[in-house]
């Protein structure tokens, strides 16, 4: 058995181990014994199960588990890969079905504009055409006014020259006291009303 032995020394402490003589002798020889083994170091045995587990592991894992794994790995990415193929085959479907779409659509309002623009030139050729009968009655209409217009006038005018004509030769029988002929009344009376 070990015994130790503490010096104090101002603030430094020192300790030291002796072998103590008596029944703990034998043990402390017994441990430090160089011939023995330590005891982290493994037996030979120990090593024996050991390399023997190892290598049953890895014949396990090189012909049972790492194709097992590797066949689901294989799989997997073939999975994944087909995922990959169909979603760009059904993207492609989904554009050329848009471009169809499209191309439709173009061509619907391709049509529709047509047939607006197609209506819009009818509309506009009968709006014409009714301007046209329109302005033709107007003017129809018109030119029958002004000929009434004008008869009237002329009528009109016959009476009113004749009693201008009639005031007239009154007026210069007052003023003159004879009545002047009736043809130079009539002359003066048309050169007024014609300016």
């Amino acid at each position: 058995m070990l015994a130790a032995v503490v010096h104090l020394e101002g603030t430094s402490v020192t300790v030291h181990l002796t072998p103590m003589e008596g029944e703990g002798s034998e043990e402390l020889a017994g441990v430090t014994d160089p011939k023995e083994p330590g005891p982290i170091i493994p037996e030979l045995k120990e090593l024996a199960w050991g390399a023997g587990s190892f290598i049953v592991f890895a014949l396990l894992m090189r012909f049972f588990l790492y194709p097992r794994l590797k066949k689901g790995m294989d799989a997997r990415y073939h999975g994944i890969r087909s995922a990959h193929e169909s979603a760009d085959a059904e993207r492609a479907a989904a554009r050329a079905e848009v471009a169809e779409y499209e191309a439709q659509l173009a061509a619907i309002k391709a049509e529709a504009a047509r047939k607006v623009d197609d209506a819009r030139a009818t509309l506009e050729a009968e709006r014409a055409a009714a301007m046209a009968d329109v302005n033709a009655e107007m003017s129809a209409q018109r030119s029958a006014a002004m000929a009434e217009a004008e008869a009237a006038k002329a009528a009109v005018r016959d009476q009113i020259a004749a009693a201008v004509g009639d005031v007239a030769g009154r007026a210069g029988e007052l003023a003159t006291g004879r009545r002047p002929s009736d043809d130079v009344v009539t002359r003066v009376v048309q050169e007024v009303m014609a300016r």
